[in-house]
Formats: structure tokens, sequence, C-alpha cells
């Protein structure tokens, strides 16, 4: 996350946004790097995940995918995770990507196995 520059903005069991700088997360012809977004995608749905386990089990992915609808250019991305699976042995959580001027620039889709915490 520190990495990244991805900042928590919102953080409940049924919503989750951050935000990351463009800058510094680019590839080679200086848009988003789609790894980024990602990257970006993973920690929230992660988080959500874990938020959901409420400390008696283990969020692992085992599913991401994302699919990126138009280039990130400038400024800052915000992702907004919201759940679609709260299960007690699988999580899936949608993360919508937009840049600044509210227009989708990716969209990803993350499942979670929930494994118990051992004592």
């Amino acid at each position: 996350m520190e990495k990244l520059e991805i900042v928590f903005t919102e953080f409940t069991v049924d919503r989750i946004t951050a935000t990351m700088p463009v800058a510094g997360n680019t590839q080679v012809y200086g848009i988003l790097h789609g790894g980024a977004s990602a990257a970006l995608a993973e920690t929230l749905g992660s988080m959500a995940a874990a938020l959901h386990g409420a400390g008696t089990t283990q969020p692992v992915g085992v599913d991401l995918n994302i699919t990126h609808h138009k280039a990130g250019r400038t400024g800052l991305v915000t992702a907004v995770c919201t759940p679609v699976h709260l299960g007690r042995r699988s999580t899936s959580h949608e993360i919508v990507i937009s840049n600044e001027d509210g227009a989708r620039i990716a969209t990803a889709r993350i499942t979670n196995m929930m494994l118990p915490v051992e004592n």
C-alpha cells in the first residue's frame, strides 16, 4: 500500500474506498499500469474480506479478474469496493476504479476463500 501510495478514505464492511495516484504507477507509455490497478483492487477486496471475517477467518485470494475500460492518465484514481457475496467460506467483491472526472477506467472482481484462524 505504501509503495503504490494507496490511501483509504472509507472503511466499512459494506464499502471500502481508496485513492491512488497515477504518477509513480505508470507503464512505459505513461498511463496507469494495469498491474497497479489490479493491486489496488486486490488490496481493497482482501481488506473487505478480512473485515467480514472479523478476526475469526483469514482471507486468501483465489480469483482476481479486471477489465480495463480506458486509460488513467493523470491525478488520482478512486476505487470503490462493495460486496457481491459474503459467506462463511468465501466472499466476492466488486471494485470499480474511476478517474477524477468520475469516468470508470476499470472494473474488478475478487473472490477470497475464508480460512479459519488457528489459535
